[in-house]
Protein backbone atom coordinates (compact mmCIF):
# COMPACT_ATOMS: atom_id res chain seq x y z
CA UNK A 1 0.00 0.00 0.00
CA UNK A 2 1.18 3.15 -1.13
CA UNK A 3 1.17 5.32 2.12
CA UNK A 4 0.54 8.93 2.17
CA UNK A 5 1.06 11.09 5.18
CA UNK A 6 -1.18 13.82 4.55
CA UNK A 7 -3.56 11.36 5.54
CA UNK A 8 -1.56 9.75 8.11
CA UNK A 9 -3.48 9.37 11.51
CA UNK A 10 -0.85 7.12 13.48
CA UNK A 11 0.29 7.81 16.96
CA UNK A 12 -2.95 9.99 17.56
CA UNK A 13 -5.44 9.74 20.56
CA UNK A 14 -8.95 10.01 19.47
CA UNK A 15 -11.88 10.43 21.70
CA UNK A 16 -14.98 9.40 20.26
CA UNK A 17 -18.58 9.91 21.89
CA UNK A 18 -21.45 7.85 21.21
CA UNK A 19 -19.13 5.24 20.35
CA UNK A 20 -20.70 1.85 20.63
CA UNK A 21 -23.24 3.16 18.18
CA UNK A 22 -23.31 1.68 14.85
CA UNK A 23 -22.44 4.73 13.27
CA UNK A 24 -19.30 5.85 15.68
CA UNK A 25 -18.14 2.59 16.23
CA UNK A 26 -17.48 1.52 12.56
CA UNK A 27 -15.53 4.82 12.40
CA UNK A 28 -13.27 3.96 15.86
CA UNK A 29 -12.30 0.30 14.47
CA UNK A 30 -10.84 2.31 11.32
CA UNK A 31 -9.11 4.54 13.48
CA UNK A 32 -7.90 1.99 15.53
CA UNK A 33 -6.78 -0.29 12.33
CA UNK A 34 -5.07 3.39 11.56
CA UNK A 35 -2.84 3.26 14.62
CA UNK A 36 -5.00 5.78 16.35
CA UNK A 37 -5.39 4.75 20.47
CA UNK A 38 -9.10 4.90 20.65
CA UNK A 39 -11.41 6.21 23.77
CA UNK A 40 -14.87 5.14 23.27
CA UNK A 41 -17.18 7.10 25.39
CA UNK A 42 -21.30 6.32 26.39
CA UNK A 43 -23.65 5.41 28.87
CA UNK A 44 -23.41 1.33 28.39
CA UNK A 45 -20.31 -0.13 29.34
CA UNK A 46 -21.16 -3.25 27.91
CA UNK A 47 -21.87 -2.15 24.89
CA UNK A 48 -18.54 0.23 24.97
CA UNK A 49 -16.00 -2.59 26.24
CA UNK A 50 -17.37 -4.98 23.83
CA UNK A 51 -16.32 -2.34 20.88
CA UNK A 52 -13.04 -2.02 22.71
CA UNK A 53 -12.72 -5.87 22.95
CA UNK A 54 -13.04 -6.15 18.37
CA UNK A 55 -10.56 -3.52 18.16
CA UNK A 56 -8.05 -5.29 20.66
CA UNK A 57 -8.88 -8.32 18.44
CA UNK A 58 -7.84 -6.23 15.70
CA UNK A 59 -4.97 -5.49 17.13
CA UNK A 60 -5.97 -1.69 17.48
CA UNK A 61 -5.56 -0.09 20.91
CA UNK A 62 -8.64 1.18 23.18
CA UNK A 63 -10.48 1.98 25.89
CA UNK A 64 -13.87 1.91 27.21
CA UNK A 65 -15.13 4.94 29.62
CA UNK A 66 -18.79 4.93 30.81
CA UNK A 67 -19.60 8.56 30.57
CA UNK A 68 -22.74 11.14 30.03
CA UNK A 69 -22.08 13.89 27.09
CA UNK A 70 -24.20 16.05 29.75
CA UNK A 71 -22.27 14.65 33.03
CA UNK A 72 -19.19 17.41 33.09
CA UNK A 73 -17.91 15.88 35.81
CA UNK A 74 -17.86 12.63 34.18
CA UNK A 75 -16.59 13.94 31.31
CA UNK A 76 -13.63 15.83 33.41
CA UNK A 77 -13.08 12.27 34.95
CA UNK A 78 -12.57 10.84 31.69
CA UNK A 79 -10.14 13.45 30.43
CA UNK A 80 -7.95 12.67 33.19
CA UNK A 81 -7.83 8.84 32.46
CA UNK A 82 -7.28 9.75 28.69
CA UNK A 83 -4.67 11.65 29.11
CA UNK A 84 -2.66 9.89 32.25
CA UNK A 85 -3.07 6.52 29.55
CA UNK A 86 -1.96 7.89 26.40
CA UNK A 87 -0.86 12.14 27.39
CA UNK A 88 -2.83 13.89 24.80
CA UNK A 89 -5.98 14.00 22.71
CA UNK A 90 -5.70 14.92 19.02
CA UNK A 91 -8.94 13.84 17.95
CA UNK A 92 -12.63 14.69 19.67
CA UNK A 93 -15.29 13.17 17.09
CA UNK A 94 -18.72 14.36 18.74
CA UNK A 95 -21.07 11.13 17.77
CA UNK A 96 -23.65 10.97 20.55
CA UNK A 97 -27.07 11.84 19.95
CA UNK A 98 -30.27 10.77 18.60
CA UNK A 99 -33.68 10.99 18.87
CA UNK A 100 -36.51 9.35 21.47
CA UNK A 101 -40.26 8.12 20.56
CA UNK A 102 -41.38 11.05 22.57
CA UNK A 103 -39.75 13.38 20.62
CA UNK A 104 -40.99 12.80 17.34
CA UNK A 105 -44.63 13.67 16.09
CA UNK A 106 -46.76 10.74 14.83
CA UNK A 107 -48.32 10.43 11.18
CA UNK A 108 -51.62 11.22 12.52
CA UNK A 109 -50.46 14.08 14.93
CA UNK A 110 -49.47 17.10 15.03
CA UNK A 111 -46.78 19.63 16.85
CA UNK A 112 -49.45 21.54 18.64
CA UNK A 113 -51.42 19.30 20.26
CA UNK A 114 -49.49 16.10 20.64
CA UNK A 115 -45.81 17.30 20.95
CA UNK A 116 -44.42 17.10 24.61
CA UNK A 117 -42.31 20.68 24.99
CA UNK A 118 -40.34 18.43 27.57
CA UNK A 119 -39.50 15.77 24.72
CA UNK A 120 -38.61 18.63 22.82
CA UNK A 121 -36.22 19.58 24.85
CA UNK A 122 -34.66 16.46 26.12
CA UNK A 123 -33.97 15.82 22.11
CA UNK A 124 -32.34 19.18 22.01
CA UNK A 125 -30.10 18.83 25.33
CA UNK A 126 -28.82 14.88 24.27
CA UNK A 127 -27.53 16.61 20.80
CA UNK A 128 -26.73 20.17 21.01
CA UNK A 129 -25.80 20.06 24.88
CA UNK A 130 -23.74 16.36 24.21
CA UNK A 131 -21.78 18.24 21.45
CA UNK A 132 -20.88 21.72 23.47
CA UNK A 133 -19.76 19.98 26.72
CA UNK A 134 -17.91 17.75 25.49
CA UNK A 135 -16.37 19.99 23.14
CA UNK A 136 -15.56 22.17 25.75
CA UNK A 137 -13.94 19.64 27.98
CA UNK A 138 -11.70 17.78 25.42
CA UNK A 139 -11.15 20.78 23.63
CA UNK A 140 -9.42 22.08 26.61
CA UNK A 141 -6.92 19.40 26.24
CA UNK A 142 -6.30 20.21 22.21
CA UNK A 143 -6.12 24.70 23.27
CA UNK A 144 -3.34 23.40 25.89
CA UNK A 145 -1.09 21.78 23.08
CA UNK A 146 -2.45 24.38 20.29
CA UNK A 147 -2.90 21.49 18.48
CA UNK A 148 -6.23 18.92 18.10
CA UNK A 149 -9.25 18.10 15.44
CA UNK A 150 -13.14 18.27 16.62
CA UNK A 151 -15.29 16.48 14.08
CA UNK A 152 -19.20 16.82 14.70
CA UNK A 153 -21.49 14.69 13.42
CA UNK A 154 -25.19 16.93 12.01
CA UNK A 155 -27.68 15.64 9.83
CA UNK A 156 -29.38 16.02 6.45
CA UNK A 157 -32.52 17.31 8.47
CA UNK A 158 -30.36 20.53 10.20
CA UNK A 159 -30.70 22.26 6.77
CA UNK A 160 -33.86 20.78 5.82
CA UNK A 161 -37.48 20.21 7.14
CA UNK A 162 -37.77 16.72 7.65
CA UNK A 163 -41.36 15.59 8.98
CA UNK A 164 -41.67 14.21 12.50
CA UNK A 165 -38.39 15.26 13.88
CA UNK A 166 -38.84 18.77 15.45
CA UNK A 167 -36.08 18.39 18.28
CA UNK A 168 -33.95 16.52 16.59
CA UNK A 169 -33.51 18.85 13.54
CA UNK A 170 -33.12 22.02 15.78
CA UNK A 171 -30.68 20.67 17.36
CA UNK A 172 -28.60 19.66 14.67
CA UNK A 173 -29.05 22.81 12.98
CA UNK A 174 -27.79 24.34 16.15
CA UNK A 175 -24.42 21.85 15.96
CA UNK A 176 -23.93 23.37 12.53
CA UNK A 177 -23.78 27.16 13.79
CA UNK A 178 -21.86 25.68 16.96
CA UNK A 179 -19.37 23.81 14.14
CA UNK A 180 -18.86 27.39 12.58
CA UNK A 181 -18.65 29.41 15.92
CA UNK A 182 -16.27 27.33 17.68
CA UNK A 183 -13.91 26.92 14.26
CA UNK A 184 -13.29 30.69 14.12
CA UNK A 185 -12.85 30.86 18.31
CA UNK A 186 -10.32 28.41 18.34
CA UNK A 187 -8.31 29.40 15.86
CA UNK A 188 -8.62 32.87 16.31
CA UNK A 189 -7.38 32.28 19.88
CA UNK A 190 -5.36 29.26 19.91
CA UNK A 191 -4.12 29.55 16.06
CA UNK A 192 -4.04 27.22 13.06
CA UNK A 193 -3.49 24.47 14.99
CA UNK A 194 -7.20 23.60 16.28
CA UNK A 195 -9.52 23.08 13.68
CA UNK A 196 -13.92 21.90 13.99
CA UNK A 197 -15.58 20.85 11.45
CA UNK A 198 -18.98 18.58 10.91
CA UNK A 199 -19.99 15.78 8.80
CA UNK A 200 -23.85 15.86 7.63
CA UNK A 201 -24.86 12.34 7.27
CA UNK A 202 -27.67 11.51 4.66
CA UNK A 203 -29.64 7.87 5.68
CA UNK A 204 -27.93 5.26 7.26
CA UNK A 205 -29.76 2.27 8.86
CA UNK A 206 -29.32 2.37 12.87
CA UNK A 207 -30.94 0.86 15.69
CA UNK A 208 -33.04 4.32 15.90
CA UNK A 209 -34.41 4.26 12.66
CA UNK A 210 -34.62 1.05 11.43
CA UNK A 211 -38.68 1.03 12.43
CA UNK A 212 -39.28 3.90 10.74
CA UNK A 213 -37.50 3.37 7.45
CA UNK A 214 -37.74 -0.75 7.20
CA UNK A 215 -40.18 -3.09 7.98
CA UNK A 216 -39.85 -6.62 10.18
CA UNK A 217 -38.82 -8.42 6.56
CA UNK A 218 -36.63 -5.81 5.80
CA UNK A 219 -38.74 -3.90 2.95
CA UNK A 220 -38.49 -0.59 3.13
CA UNK A 221 -41.64 1.33 5.01
CA UNK A 222 -43.19 4.07 3.33
CA UNK A 223 -41.28 6.97 4.86
CA UNK A 224 -37.71 4.57 4.05
CA UNK A 225 -38.82 4.89 0.32
CA UNK A 226 -39.73 8.06 0.08
CA UNK A 227 -35.63 8.41 1.50
CA UNK A 228 -34.92 6.40 -1.34
CA UNK A 229 -36.84 8.04 -4.20
CA UNK A 230 -35.57 12.05 -2.94
CA UNK A 231 -31.74 10.05 -2.94
CA UNK A 232 -30.04 10.41 -6.33
CA UNK A 233 -27.82 7.08 -5.43
CA UNK A 234 -30.99 5.53 -4.62
CA UNK A 235 -30.03 3.53 -1.60
CA UNK A 236 -29.14 4.04 2.38
CA UNK A 237 -25.66 4.63 3.49
CA UNK A 238 -23.71 2.10 5.30
CA UNK A 239 -21.34 2.99 8.24
CA UNK A 240 -17.89 2.74 6.38
CA UNK A 241 -19.08 5.32 4.26
CA UNK A 242 -18.24 7.89 6.44
CA UNK A 243 -14.77 6.81 7.30
CA UNK A 244 -13.01 8.49 4.32
CA UNK A 245 -14.91 12.14 5.40
CA UNK A 246 -13.58 11.18 8.96
CA UNK A 247 -10.07 10.89 8.08
CA UNK A 248 -9.56 13.24 5.37
CA UNK A 249 -11.18 15.73 8.24
CA UNK A 250 -8.86 14.80 11.20
CA UNK A 251 -5.59 14.50 8.75
CA UNK A 252 -3.00 17.47 7.93
CA UNK A 253 -5.01 16.69 4.11
CA UNK A 254 -7.85 19.20 5.40
CA UNK A 255 -5.36 21.54 7.20
CA UNK A 256 -6.80 24.34 5.92
CA UNK A 257 -10.39 23.56 6.15
CA UNK A 258 -12.21 24.44 9.29
CA UNK A 259 -15.93 25.21 10.01
CA UNK A 260 -16.87 23.03 6.98
CA UNK A 261 -19.82 20.66 6.99
CA UNK A 262 -19.41 18.31 4.43
CA UNK A 263 -22.32 15.94 2.94
CA UNK A 264 -21.91 12.82 2.73
CA UNK A 265 -25.35 11.72 1.78
CA UNK A 266 -25.63 9.78 -1.42
CA UNK A 267 -27.14 13.26 -3.07
CA UNK A 268 -29.70 14.07 -0.68
CA UNK A 269 -28.67 17.69 0.19
CA UNK A 270 -28.24 18.27 -3.57
CA UNK A 271 -31.27 17.13 -5.34
CA UNK A 272 -34.80 18.81 -4.97
CA UNK A 273 -36.89 16.05 -5.98
CA UNK A 274 -38.05 17.20 -9.50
Amino acid sequence: MLYDPLFDLSGKVAVITGGAGILCSAIAREYAVRGVRVALLGRTLSRLEATAAAITALGGEAMAIQADVLDQAALEVARTRVLDAWGQIDILINGAGGNIPGGTVGPQENFFDHHSFEHFKQVLNLNLDGTVLPSMVFGKAMANRGRGAVLNITSMSATRAITRVAGYSTAKSGIEAFTRWLAVEAALKFGEGIRVNAISPGFFITEQNRALLTNPDGSFTERGEHVIRNTPLRRFGVPEELIGACIWLCSDASRFVTGAVIPVDGGFSAWTGV
